[in-house]
């Protein structure tokens, strides 16, 4: 695994000079990746309390576990430093994510930050399997 991400980051910039057109961002339109998830960071806002989250939290986790068994949420965790939660939404696009996450109560309740950051396949794997890939 080590090896792997220098070598794709060394592709990266071969994709890319094989590109005519470049997107906003800078990149060939074949390296962004089709969003297949979108990842979710929720921290709490600026002065909220920790009684002020505890209050909602029983309806929060029942309303997660709804989203769990529904499929819009894939995977969630604690964060490490204890500052949050991060969800790997099933989402299309951000704005399908901040959809489903304004459903929760904490969201609702204007309680938490979101950061959103949409994630899809590794584009640079492409080149193993396109028209130059060997066999």
């Amino acid at each position: 695994m080590k090896l792997m991400t220098p070598l794709l980051m060394a592709i990266l910039p071969v994709a890319a000079g094989a590109q005519s057109q470049f997107t906003a961002s800078g990149l060939p339109p074949a390296a962004i990746p089709k969003t297949t998830a979108v990842f979710v960071i929720q921290t709490p806002s600026q002065g909220v309390t920790v009684p002020q989250i505890m209050a909602v939290m029983p309806s929060e986790i029942q309303a997660t576990v709804r989203l769990y068994l529904d499929g819009k949420i894939r995977e969630w965790y604690s964060r490490g430093d204890g500052k949050g939660v991060v969800m790997l939404v099933d989402a299309k696009s951000e704005d399908e994510a901040r959809a489903i996450m304004e459903t929760l109560p904490l969201s609702r309740e204007h309680l938490m930050d979101h950061q959103y950051i949409p994630v899809g396949p590794l584009t640079p794997l492409r080149m193993l399997v396109g028209p130059g890939a060997q066999q």
